[in-house]
């Protein structure tokens, strides 16, 4: 199935040190995870700093931009992606958007199981999100893109705007069905010991 991808990476990283999306994680960058995960999309854009896929990388046809304010959250960058994507993509109804936070390594599973759900989903159901021991991950899911310019629209005339929106009040009043993760795949990575753990993990999976 064709998508389209959005893949946030603009957040501050104060957990972490900052420059999140630059944390190795198993030999890789954070992003280049998250990348991983979506290399099937149409169009890619990943929403982060000036310089966010690094000095020389070879990411031809990766698209890159900024929320507005920068640091502004979550909610403000997919308002930033979206918009990019509406000036360089032509918008299709059928066509679905993938929204991915850029720290979680293990989304390249998740995605399939992602889209074969947007696939099968009933009429009305305008995304699909991944829900973890109860914990709604709404930044690893798949969303029509067009219900999701309207939830901009609505998030930018409440108090406040797009600024630290919460991702809740952006798609939790849409119709969304969910994909069950028993194995907690979606976990994102905010500290140095999530680093670990989660490097440890992904090195046994890729173990003979």
């Amino acid at each position: 199935m064709t998508h389209d991808a959005v893949v946030l990476a603009g957040g501050r990283g104060q957990r972490i040190g900052g420059d999140k999306p630059a944390v190795v994680v198993a030999g890789r960058r954070l992003l280049d995870h998250a990348l991983d995960a979506v290399h099937d999309a149409r169009a890619v854009v990943v929403v982060g700093p000036e310089g966010v896929l690094g000095a020389g990388a070879a990411t031809p046809g990766i698209g890159v931009t900024q929320e507005d304010p920068p640091y502004g959250g979550p909610v403000a960058g997919i308002a930033a992606g979206l918009a990019w994507l509406d000036e360089h993509v032509p918008l299709d109804a059928d066509r679905p958007v993938l929204l991915l936070a850029c720290d979680v390594p293990w989304a390249r599973r998740l995605v399939p199981r992602l889209l074969d759900a947007w696939s099968a989903r009933t009429d009305g159901t305008e995304g699909v999100h991944v829900e973890a021991d109860g914990r709604a991950q709404w930044l690893v899911g798949v969303y029509s893109r067009a219900a999701l310019r309207r939830a901009v629209r609505g998030v930018v005339g409440e108090p406040g705007g797009l600024r630290d929106a919460p991702v809740r009040r952006l798609v939790g009043h849409l119709a969304l069905a969910t994909v069950d993760d028993p194995d907690g795949l979606s976990l994102d990575v905010d500290t140095w010991d999530d680093v670990e753990r989660t490097a440890r993990r992904l090195e046994e999976d890729s173990a003979p």
